[in-house]
């Protein structure tokens, strides 16, 4: 007789939220100057290179067409940049493609090497990557342009990516069994902590229990409500600052840059501390609510103020510069929540988690050119009151139905005869 049985029939309720409800200890295996933060950094580098280079596909477009000898008239600045002075470099409609099989991807590399109370930093240190790639193109492919010539630009950043191309293939592995110079106490280490998440077989995809299940939708609404107002930060936010201020932000490499700097810095602290509340005994269910709100409830504020203090550019600016930086809060938050959830498939929830959020950017810039249209006077008051109501709204959703346990559909189950 054939029945269901879960593989771990000593866990109880209690070690269900092995993540972070229970302290894990490292047993002094490396951390830092170890295996599986160089796989971290190596993921940095593949995301800064891949990002960098859309933008500077961007940026070459423009000096290509200005110039027929090579030698073009292209300075500096970032005039004529398709790419918004603030906001998530991941929603760059030119971006989307070449992000969109990476962002998901690169999950499946966790599931497999990421300690539960390590996760923050590890994801922190990987997706950060996109932030300072944004930066680094936008401040430098105008000089090497200018300087250079533009045929340059491709072949630096393509050099690049040809060298983290090779660093992949040599140092990456599926997981820690597999890997040829992991040290013995690490490999143990990891490979013990995710004892219980870890799958050796493959599993077959539970879509019916996923559309079930409330944690998901939580998950899906709050990105959505997030992206939204990522999205009105990223169309506009330059737009509101030329029209009130008559200043164009993106004649200012610096200025444009400014943004992905001060977000860079601020995911990787927000990921560190993230990690830090776990070892002082925090829920990993609280852990992720506490980052969530940070990152949301913050920057849809600033931006619900930014039409009172109209009057003056510097506040208005620091306002939209801390309202992007504080945004990337939620990387430690609910945008790695499928990791908690179900390790065995949160390369596919963070996919799908992703491609519903991004229905925001089809919907949030047609309603609100709808209200600007409509009230030329308080249209704006309307966009920013709109956004931050938005965000709010998912922000509870994911309050009250968020969860950081795996999930019973989550768990392996093997065919056992009785």
């Amino acid at each position: 007789v054939a029945t269901m049985t879960e593989l771990s029939p000593t866990a109880g309720k209690n070690s269900q939220d092995i993540q972070g409800d229970e302290k894990l200890s490292p047993r002094k295996a490396p951390s830092i100057c170890s295996t599986r933060y160089g796989i971290a950094f190596i993921v940095h580098l593949c995301n800064f290179i891949t990002m960098a280079q859309n933008i500077i596909i961007n940026i070459t477009m423009v000096a290509m067409v200005n110039s027929t000898n090579h030698q073009p008239s292209f300075n500096d600045s970032t005039e004529g940049l398709p790419v918004d002075s603030f906001g998530d470099p991941n929603n760059s409609p030119k971006s989307l493609p070449a992000r969109g099989l990476g962002y998901g991807g690169q999950f499946a590399i966790w599931e497999r090497w990421s300690p539960p109370h390590e996760r923050s930093r590890l994801c922190g240190v990987s997706i950060s990557g996109i932030l300072l790639g944004t930066c680094i193109a936008i401040l430098l492919g105008g000089i090497i342009s200018q300087t250079l010539g533009w045929p340059f630009v491709f072949y630096i950043f393509g050099g690049f990516g040809c060298i983290c191309f090779l660093l992949w293939c040599v140092l990456v592995y599926d997981d820690p069994v597999t890997h040829p110079w992991i040290n013995i106490t690490e490999k143990e280490y990891i490979i013990s902590s995710l004892a219980q998440q870890v799958s050796s077989t493959k599993q077959p995809l539970p879509i019916k229990a996923m559309v079930r299940s409330l944690p998901i939708w939580s998950m899906c609404v709050c990105c959505f409500s997030h992206q939204w107002l990522i999205n009105i930060i990223i169309i506009y936010a330059p737009t509101y600052i030329s029209s009130v201020f008559n200043i164009d932000i993106r004649n200012s490499g610096f200025l444009s840059a400014l943004p992905f700097i001060i977000a860079w810095v601020i995911c990787l602290l927000g990921s560190y501390l993230a990690d830090f509340l776990l070892t002082k005994n925090f829920r990993l269910v609280t852990v992720r609510k506490i980052a969530t709100v940070l990152g949301n409830l913050p920057s849809s504020t600033f931006l619900l103020v930014l039409p009172y203090v109209a009057s003056n550019y510097i506040i208005a600016v620091s306002l939209l510069t801390l309202s992007c930086g504080l945004g990337l809060l939620c990387q430690p938050g609910v945008y790695i929540n499928a990791l908690d959830i179900a390790p065995r498939h949160s390369s596919f929830l963070m996919g799908a988690s992703r491609a519903f959020a991004q229905i925001s950017a089809v919907l949030a810039p047609t309603v609100s050119g709808f209200l600007l249209s409509q009230d030329p006077e308080f249209g704006w008051r309307n966009v920013f009151s709109l956004s931050f109501v938005i965000n709010t709204l998912g922000l509870i959703f994911y309050l009250i139905f968020g969860k950081a346990d795996v999930q019973d559909w989550a768990k392996e189950r093997k065919l056992t005869h009785l």
